[in-house]
Protein backbone atom coordinates (compact mmCIF):
# COMPACT_ATOMS: atom_id res chain seq x y z
CA UNK A 1 0.00 0.00 0.00
CA UNK A 2 0.90 3.64 -0.56
CA UNK A 3 -0.24 6.81 0.54
CA UNK A 4 0.63 10.26 -1.19
CA UNK A 5 -0.15 12.74 2.17
CA UNK A 6 0.09 16.81 0.75
CA UNK A 7 0.44 19.72 2.72
CA UNK A 8 0.97 23.51 1.93
CA UNK A 9 -2.21 24.72 0.41
CA UNK A 10 -3.93 27.80 1.15
CA UNK A 11 -5.17 30.90 0.48
CA UNK A 12 -2.90 33.51 -0.79
CA UNK A 13 -2.82 37.07 -2.56
CA UNK A 14 -2.42 37.43 -6.48
CA UNK A 15 1.47 37.92 -6.72
CA UNK A 16 2.34 35.88 -3.61
CA UNK A 17 3.77 32.14 -3.35
CA UNK A 18 2.94 28.91 -2.26
CA UNK A 19 4.63 26.02 -1.06
CA UNK A 20 3.21 22.63 -1.86
CA UNK A 21 4.77 19.08 -0.58
CA UNK A 22 4.12 15.74 -1.12
CA UNK A 23 5.65 12.84 0.62
CA UNK A 24 4.94 9.07 -0.83
CA UNK A 25 5.28 6.45 1.86
CA UNK A 26 4.26 2.53 1.75
CA UNK A 27 5.60 -0.67 0.59
CA UNK A 28 7.90 1.48 -2.31
CA UNK A 29 10.76 -0.25 -4.09
CA UNK A 30 11.10 2.47 -6.31
CA UNK A 31 9.60 5.72 -8.01
CA UNK A 32 9.52 6.43 -11.55
CA UNK A 33 8.12 10.15 -11.46
CA UNK A 34 5.97 12.70 -9.36
CA UNK A 35 4.43 15.54 -10.26
CA UNK A 36 1.31 17.97 -9.88
CA UNK A 37 -2.06 18.33 -11.25
CA UNK A 38 -4.77 20.67 -10.18
CA UNK A 39 -8.41 20.53 -10.89
CA UNK A 40 -10.56 23.83 -10.73
CA UNK A 41 -14.38 24.18 -10.35
CA UNK A 42 -16.27 22.94 -13.13
CA UNK A 43 -12.85 21.83 -15.08
CA UNK A 44 -10.71 18.96 -16.03
CA UNK A 45 -8.32 17.70 -14.42
CA UNK A 46 -5.03 19.18 -15.86
CA UNK A 47 -1.22 18.40 -15.50
CA UNK A 48 0.91 20.92 -13.69
CA UNK A 49 4.28 19.66 -13.62
CA UNK A 50 6.32 16.48 -13.23
CA UNK A 51 9.32 15.20 -12.30
CA UNK A 52 10.76 12.09 -13.49
CA UNK A 53 13.43 9.79 -11.01
CA UNK A 54 16.23 11.08 -13.54
CA UNK A 55 15.27 14.79 -13.02
CA UNK A 56 13.86 15.41 -15.99
CA UNK A 57 11.26 18.14 -15.71
CA UNK A 58 7.80 19.08 -17.34
CA UNK A 59 5.38 21.94 -17.24
CA UNK A 60 2.07 23.21 -18.64
CA UNK A 61 2.56 26.01 -20.58
CA UNK A 62 0.39 27.92 -17.73
CA UNK A 63 3.05 28.05 -15.40
CA UNK A 64 5.78 28.03 -16.80
CA UNK A 65 8.54 30.55 -15.36
CA UNK A 66 6.12 30.97 -12.51
CA UNK A 67 6.11 27.01 -10.95
CA UNK A 68 9.45 25.03 -9.96
CA UNK A 69 9.00 21.23 -9.24
CA UNK A 70 11.83 19.18 -7.33
CA UNK A 71 11.69 16.38 -5.54
CA UNK A 72 14.27 14.90 -2.72
CA UNK A 73 14.57 11.03 -3.58
CA UNK A 74 16.05 10.29 -0.57
CA UNK A 75 12.62 11.10 0.97
CA UNK A 76 10.71 10.06 -1.70
CA UNK A 77 8.98 13.75 -1.64
CA UNK A 78 8.37 16.14 -4.15
CA UNK A 79 7.38 19.71 -4.02
CA UNK A 80 5.76 22.65 -6.34
CA UNK A 81 7.50 26.18 -5.64
CA UNK A 82 4.57 28.57 -6.93
CA UNK A 83 5.57 32.17 -7.51
CA UNK A 84 3.53 35.07 -9.09
CA UNK A 85 0.38 33.73 -8.29
CA UNK A 86 -3.11 34.52 -10.36
CA UNK A 87 -6.46 33.70 -9.53
CA UNK A 88 -6.58 31.61 -12.38
CA UNK A 89 -3.89 29.33 -10.28
CA UNK A 90 -7.38 29.00 -7.49
CA UNK A 91 -7.66 24.69 -7.81
CA UNK A 92 -7.46 21.90 -5.74
CA UNK A 93 -4.15 20.43 -6.08
CA UNK A 94 -3.17 16.74 -6.37
CA UNK A 95 0.05 15.21 -5.83
CA UNK A 96 0.91 12.18 -8.65
CA UNK A 97 3.34 9.08 -8.18
CA UNK A 98 4.00 6.56 -10.80
CA UNK A 99 5.68 4.21 -8.24
CA UNK A 100 6.61 0.38 -8.42
CA UNK A 101 4.99 -1.36 -4.94
CA UNK A 102 5.15 -5.27 -5.22
CA UNK A 103 3.46 -7.02 -6.79
CA UNK A 104 2.60 -4.02 -8.92
CA UNK A 105 3.72 -0.57 -10.10
CA UNK A 106 1.02 1.73 -11.07
CA UNK A 107 -0.48 5.53 -10.53
CA UNK A 108 -1.02 6.92 -6.93
CA UNK A 109 -2.82 9.48 -5.90
CA UNK A 110 -2.74 12.40 -2.42
CA UNK A 111 -6.11 13.32 -1.42
CA UNK A 112 -6.10 17.21 -2.72
CA UNK A 113 -5.12 20.81 -1.02
CA UNK A 114 -6.89 23.32 -1.90
CA UNK A 115 -5.04 26.76 -3.46
CA UNK A 116 -6.82 30.08 -3.49
CA UNK A 117 -5.44 33.26 -5.09
CA UNK A 118 -7.45 36.12 -4.13
CA UNK A 119 -7.53 39.56 -2.93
Amino acid sequence: QVQLVESGGGLVQPGGSLRLSCAASGSIRSINAMGWYRQAPGKQRERVAIVTSGGRTNYADSVKGRFTISSDNAKNTVYLQMDSLKPEDTAVYYCYGHISAPPTSGDYWGQGTQVTVSS
